[in-house]
Protein backbone atom coordinates (compact mmCIF):
# COMPACT_ATOMS: atom_id res chain seq x y z
CA UNK A 1 0.00 0.00 0.00
CA UNK A 2 1.22 3.49 -0.88
CA UNK A 3 -0.38 6.44 0.89
CA UNK A 4 -0.61 10.03 -0.36
CA UNK A 5 -0.83 13.08 1.90
CA UNK A 6 -0.20 16.80 1.34
CA UNK A 7 2.06 19.46 2.73
CA UNK A 8 -0.14 22.55 3.24
CA UNK A 9 2.88 24.87 3.31
CA UNK A 10 4.54 23.59 0.14
CA UNK A 11 1.27 22.67 -1.56
CA UNK A 12 2.49 19.38 -3.04
CA UNK A 13 1.85 15.69 -2.50
CA UNK A 14 3.95 13.28 -0.46
CA UNK A 15 4.19 9.56 -1.19
CA UNK A 16 4.42 6.87 1.51
CA UNK A 17 2.70 8.92 4.17
CA UNK A 18 0.96 7.45 7.21
CA UNK A 19 -1.56 4.99 5.74
CA UNK A 20 -3.94 5.37 8.69
CA UNK A 21 -4.42 9.11 8.24
CA UNK A 22 -3.72 9.61 4.52
CA UNK A 23 -6.76 10.72 2.48
CA UNK A 24 -5.70 8.76 -0.62
CA UNK A 25 -4.12 5.31 -0.87
CA UNK A 26 -2.90 3.12 -3.72
CA UNK A 27 -3.29 -0.60 -3.00
CA UNK A 28 -1.73 -3.36 -5.11
CA UNK A 29 -2.99 -6.96 -5.11
CA UNK A 30 -3.21 -9.85 -7.58
CA UNK A 31 -6.11 -8.14 -9.38
CA UNK A 32 -4.24 -4.91 -10.07
CA UNK A 33 -3.91 -1.39 -8.66
CA UNK A 34 -6.73 0.14 -6.59
CA UNK A 35 -7.28 3.74 -5.58
CA UNK A 36 -9.09 4.19 -2.26
CA UNK A 37 -10.34 7.55 -1.00
CA UNK A 38 -10.89 8.33 2.68
CA UNK A 39 -14.36 9.09 3.97
CA UNK A 40 -15.40 12.69 3.37
CA UNK A 41 -12.47 13.40 1.00
CA UNK A 42 -13.45 15.34 -2.12
CA UNK A 43 -11.64 16.53 -5.22
CA UNK A 44 -10.18 13.17 -6.30
CA UNK A 45 -10.55 12.42 -10.03
CA UNK A 46 -9.38 9.65 -12.35
CA UNK A 47 -9.17 10.77 -16.00
CA UNK A 48 -11.41 13.70 -15.14
CA UNK A 49 -14.11 11.62 -13.43
CA UNK A 50 -14.74 12.02 -9.68
CA UNK A 51 -14.02 9.12 -7.33
CA UNK A 52 -15.81 8.95 -3.99
CA UNK A 53 -14.58 5.72 -2.43
CA UNK A 54 -12.70 3.32 -4.74
CA UNK A 55 -11.56 2.86 -8.35
CA UNK A 56 -9.50 0.26 -10.19
CA UNK A 57 -6.66 1.75 -12.22
CA UNK A 58 -4.87 0.77 -15.40
CA UNK A 59 -1.52 1.90 -16.80
CA UNK A 60 -1.88 5.36 -18.28
CA UNK A 61 -4.58 6.60 -15.90
CA UNK A 62 -4.19 10.14 -14.57
CA UNK A 63 -5.19 10.77 -10.94
CA UNK A 64 -5.89 14.34 -9.83
CA UNK A 65 -5.71 14.92 -6.08
CA UNK A 66 -6.09 18.41 -4.61
CA UNK A 67 -4.44 20.08 -7.61
CA UNK A 68 -1.66 17.49 -7.99
CA UNK A 69 -1.47 15.16 -11.01
CA UNK A 70 -0.28 11.55 -10.64
CA UNK A 71 0.22 9.37 -13.71
CA UNK A 72 0.25 5.57 -13.37
CA UNK A 73 2.81 4.32 -15.88
CA UNK A 74 3.72 0.81 -17.01
CA UNK A 75 6.65 -0.89 -15.29
CA UNK A 76 8.23 -1.86 -18.64
CA UNK A 77 8.92 0.13 -21.78
CA UNK A 78 6.45 -0.21 -24.68
CA UNK A 79 7.30 -3.00 -27.09
CA UNK A 80 9.07 -1.69 -30.22
CA UNK A 81 7.97 -2.68 -33.69
CA UNK A 82 9.54 -5.90 -35.01
CA UNK A 83 11.85 -5.39 -37.95
CA UNK A 84 9.58 -7.53 -40.15
CA UNK A 85 6.73 -5.00 -40.00
CA UNK A 86 8.57 -1.75 -39.22
CA UNK A 87 8.41 -0.50 -42.81
CA UNK A 88 5.68 -2.81 -44.10
CA UNK A 89 2.13 -1.55 -44.76
CA UNK A 90 -0.89 -3.31 -43.32
CA UNK A 91 -1.36 -6.81 -44.72
CA UNK A 92 -5.16 -6.61 -44.65
CA UNK A 93 -5.53 -9.03 -41.74
CA UNK A 94 -7.88 -6.78 -39.76
CA UNK A 95 -10.53 -8.18 -37.45
CA UNK A 96 -13.85 -6.61 -36.43
CA UNK A 97 -13.40 -8.19 -32.98
CA UNK A 98 -10.33 -6.04 -32.39
CA UNK A 99 -11.54 -2.60 -31.31
CA UNK A 100 -10.44 0.71 -29.86
CA UNK A 101 -12.94 1.52 -27.11
CA UNK A 102 -13.26 5.14 -26.05
CA UNK A 103 -12.96 5.60 -22.29
CA UNK A 104 -12.52 9.37 -22.14
CA UNK A 105 -12.97 12.55 -24.16
CA UNK A 106 -15.27 13.15 -27.10
CA UNK A 107 -15.40 9.45 -28.08
CA UNK A 108 -16.21 8.07 -24.65
CA UNK A 109 -18.45 5.02 -25.06
CA UNK A 110 -17.75 4.60 -28.79
CA UNK A 111 -15.76 1.78 -30.37
CA UNK A 112 -13.77 1.63 -33.61
CA UNK A 113 -13.24 -1.80 -35.16
CA UNK A 114 -9.86 -2.57 -36.72
CA UNK A 115 -10.92 -4.58 -39.74
CA UNK A 116 -9.09 -1.81 -41.62
CA UNK A 117 -6.45 0.78 -40.63
CA UNK A 118 -7.75 3.72 -38.60
CA UNK A 119 -6.39 7.25 -39.03
CA UNK A 120 -6.20 9.64 -36.06
CA UNK A 121 -5.86 13.35 -36.72
CA UNK A 122 -7.38 16.74 -37.44
CA UNK A 123 -8.01 15.94 -41.12
CA UNK A 124 -11.57 15.70 -42.37
CA UNK A 125 -11.06 12.08 -43.50
CA UNK A 126 -9.66 10.91 -40.13
CA UNK A 127 -11.54 8.00 -38.54
CA UNK A 128 -10.86 9.39 -35.06
CA UNK A 129 -11.04 13.12 -35.61
CA UNK A 130 -9.56 15.52 -33.04
CA UNK A 131 -11.05 18.96 -33.60
CA UNK A 132 -8.18 20.94 -32.03
CA UNK A 133 -6.57 22.94 -34.89
CA UNK A 134 -3.17 22.55 -33.21
CA UNK A 135 -3.44 18.77 -33.46
CA UNK A 136 -1.73 17.20 -36.50
CA UNK A 137 -3.92 16.54 -39.52
CA UNK A 138 -2.44 13.06 -39.79
CA UNK A 139 -1.26 12.24 -36.29
CA UNK A 140 -1.04 8.42 -36.27
CA UNK A 141 -2.50 5.24 -37.75
CA UNK A 142 -3.46 1.99 -36.03
CA UNK A 143 -3.51 -1.18 -38.12
CA UNK A 144 -3.26 -4.96 -37.89
CA UNK A 145 -0.45 -7.24 -39.04
CA UNK A 146 -1.40 -10.86 -38.43
CA UNK A 147 -1.68 -11.25 -34.65
CA UNK A 148 0.00 -7.88 -34.07
CA UNK A 149 -1.71 -4.50 -33.67
CA UNK A 150 0.55 -1.61 -34.65
CA UNK A 151 0.62 2.09 -33.78
CA UNK A 152 2.39 4.11 -36.48
CA UNK A 153 3.29 7.74 -35.93
CA UNK A 154 2.76 10.02 -38.96
CA UNK A 155 5.26 12.76 -38.05
CA UNK A 156 3.15 14.15 -35.21
CA UNK A 157 4.72 16.86 -33.00
CA UNK A 158 4.46 15.01 -29.67
CA UNK A 159 3.69 11.35 -30.36
CA UNK A 160 1.11 9.35 -28.41
CA UNK A 161 0.82 8.36 -24.75
CA UNK A 162 0.84 4.56 -24.44
CA UNK A 163 0.18 3.37 -20.88
CA UNK A 164 1.44 6.72 -19.63
CA UNK A 165 4.65 6.67 -21.71
CA UNK A 166 5.20 8.87 -24.76
CA UNK A 167 5.91 6.81 -27.90
CA UNK A 168 6.06 7.09 -31.65
CA UNK A 169 5.73 3.62 -33.19
CA UNK A 170 4.83 0.63 -31.01
CA UNK A 171 3.30 -2.83 -31.01
CA UNK A 172 0.11 -2.87 -28.97
CA UNK A 173 -1.37 -5.50 -26.69
CA UNK A 174 -4.96 -6.00 -25.48
CA UNK A 175 -5.59 -3.75 -22.49
CA UNK A 176 -3.16 -1.02 -23.61
CA UNK A 177 -4.41 2.53 -23.04
CA UNK A 178 -3.77 5.19 -25.70
CA UNK A 179 -4.20 8.93 -25.17
CA UNK A 180 -4.37 11.44 -28.03
CA UNK A 181 -4.25 15.17 -27.39
CA UNK A 182 -4.29 14.61 -23.59
CA UNK A 183 -8.07 14.08 -23.52
CA UNK A 184 -9.06 11.37 -26.01
CA UNK A 185 -8.55 8.01 -24.27
CA UNK A 186 -8.91 4.58 -25.83
CA UNK A 187 -8.35 1.02 -24.65
CA UNK A 188 -7.42 -1.74 -27.09
CA UNK A 189 -9.62 -4.83 -26.83
CA UNK A 190 -8.83 -7.92 -28.88
CA UNK A 191 -9.35 -11.72 -28.75
CA UNK A 192 -6.21 -12.25 -30.85
CA UNK A 193 -3.80 -14.70 -29.27
CA UNK A 194 -0.33 -13.62 -28.24
CA UNK A 195 2.02 -15.12 -30.87
CA UNK A 196 4.49 -15.98 -28.09
CA UNK A 197 3.40 -19.27 -26.45
CA UNK A 198 4.85 -20.15 -23.06
CA UNK A 199 5.76 -23.82 -22.49
CA UNK A 200 3.67 -25.64 -19.89
CA UNK A 201 5.68 -28.85 -19.69
CA UNK A 202 8.50 -30.86 -21.25
CA UNK A 203 7.83 -31.12 -24.98
CA UNK A 204 4.32 -29.70 -24.52
CA UNK A 205 2.79 -26.35 -25.36
CA UNK A 206 -0.53 -24.63 -24.85
CA UNK A 207 -1.26 -24.85 -28.57
CA UNK A 208 -0.80 -28.65 -28.49
CA UNK A 209 -3.39 -29.29 -25.80
CA UNK A 210 -6.53 -28.98 -28.00
CA UNK A 211 -5.12 -31.60 -30.41
CA UNK A 212 -4.64 -34.03 -27.49
CA UNK A 213 -8.18 -33.36 -26.33
CA UNK A 214 -9.58 -34.03 -29.81
CA UNK A 215 -7.63 -37.31 -30.03
CA UNK A 216 -9.03 -38.46 -26.69
CA UNK A 217 -12.56 -37.55 -27.79
CA UNK A 218 -12.10 -39.48 -31.04
CA UNK A 219 -10.89 -42.60 -29.16
CA UNK A 220 -13.84 -42.36 -26.75
CA UNK A 221 -16.32 -42.08 -29.61
CA UNK A 222 -14.76 -45.12 -31.32
CA UNK A 223 -15.13 -47.24 -28.14
CA UNK A 224 -18.73 -46.17 -27.48
CA UNK A 225 -20.54 -48.71 -29.79
CA UNK A 226 -18.66 -51.65 -28.22
CA UNK A 227 -19.61 -50.47 -24.75
CA UNK A 228 -23.28 -50.26 -25.75
CA UNK A 229 -23.17 -53.74 -27.27
CA UNK A 230 -21.59 -55.16 -24.13
CA UNK A 231 -24.26 -53.50 -21.98
CA UNK A 232 -27.02 -55.02 -24.13
CA UNK A 233 -25.51 -58.52 -23.89
CA UNK A 234 -25.23 -58.25 -20.10
CA UNK A 235 -28.86 -57.07 -19.87
CA UNK A 236 -30.02 -59.98 -22.05
CA UNK A 237 -28.08 -62.49 -19.94
CA UNK A 238 -29.57 -61.11 -16.70
CA UNK A 239 -33.10 -61.25 -18.19
CA UNK A 240 -32.65 -64.89 -19.26
CA UNK A 241 -31.26 -65.80 -15.86
CA UNK A 242 -34.23 -64.28 -14.07
CA UNK A 243 -36.76 -65.88 -16.42
CA UNK A 244 -35.33 -69.40 -16.24
CA UNK A 245 -34.70 -69.10 -12.54
CA UNK A 246 -38.37 -68.20 -11.90
CA UNK A 247 -39.71 -71.11 -14.01
CA UNK A 248 -37.49 -73.60 -12.11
Amino acid sequence: MHAISFDPERGDAMLDADADTAPVRFCVDRRGVWLTVGEGVRGVHVNGRPVQRMAMLRSGDVVFVDGSEIVLTAASEPEPLPATIRNTPSDGSGDVRTVLRGVGGHYHGRSFTLERPRLIGHAADADIQVSDPAFAERHARIECHGDAVVLRDLDSPNGTLLNGVQVRDAQLRPGDQLVFDAHHRFVLESPRANPHVEPVGAGESIAAQPESARAMLHDSARRLPWLLLAALLIAAALGALLMFGTST
